[in-house]
């Protein structure tokens, strides 16, 4: 993610909503077998056929990746495969908060992709902390960013 101007940024949020609709169009594509081949383990890492997949391929499944009615899947224009998520499909390991001055928050993955949300997207529990993104995504984040939000963003002095 670019980090400069508002107008990088605005074209940035223009260009993921392109994508967004890209990816709601391609959900009409059929799915090529019942069976699970990826599997999202709660501590983030990807399984292919339950084999460790490595990061560079993860990062790359993970930029197609979409749910729908709570079931997660990996869609490109031709095929559509199922994905088992144990927890959460993403996993942030860090949080920005001062790139831009529109109060967005930019979420780093374990995969090293980022996301932009917004405030009202954080859900905050005593368990948890979760992001909604972009194509019906959760990021939970892990411990360290957990205690790192609740001291930086919600302690109150």
């Amino acid at each position: 993610m670019t980090q400069g101007s508002n107008d990088k940024f605005d074209q940035r949020t223009d260009n993921q909503h392109d994508v967004g609709e890209q990816l709601n169009s391609l959900t009409k594509v059929a799915l090529c077998s019942d069976e699970v081949l990826f599997t999202i383990q709660a501590n983030g890492d990807w399984l292919y056929r339950n084999e460790p997949l490595p990061n560079k391929f993860a990062r790359m499944f993970s930029q197609i990746l979409c749910c729908e009615q709570g079931e997660f899947y990996l869609i490109t224009p031709v095929e559509k495969v199922r994905v088992e998520v144990q927890a959460y499909p993403l996993l942030a390991v860090d949080f920005d908060s001062s790139v831009n001055d529109k109060g967005l928050f930019t979420l780093t993955t374990n995969l090293d992709t980022q996301f932009t949300v917004k405030p009202q997207d954080i859900t905050v529990t005593d368990d948890a902390i979760v992001a909604n993104a972009e194509r019906g995504l959760s990021i939970q984040f892990n411990r360290a960013s957990y205690y790192r939000y609740i001291n930086e963003i919600l302690s109150i002095d």
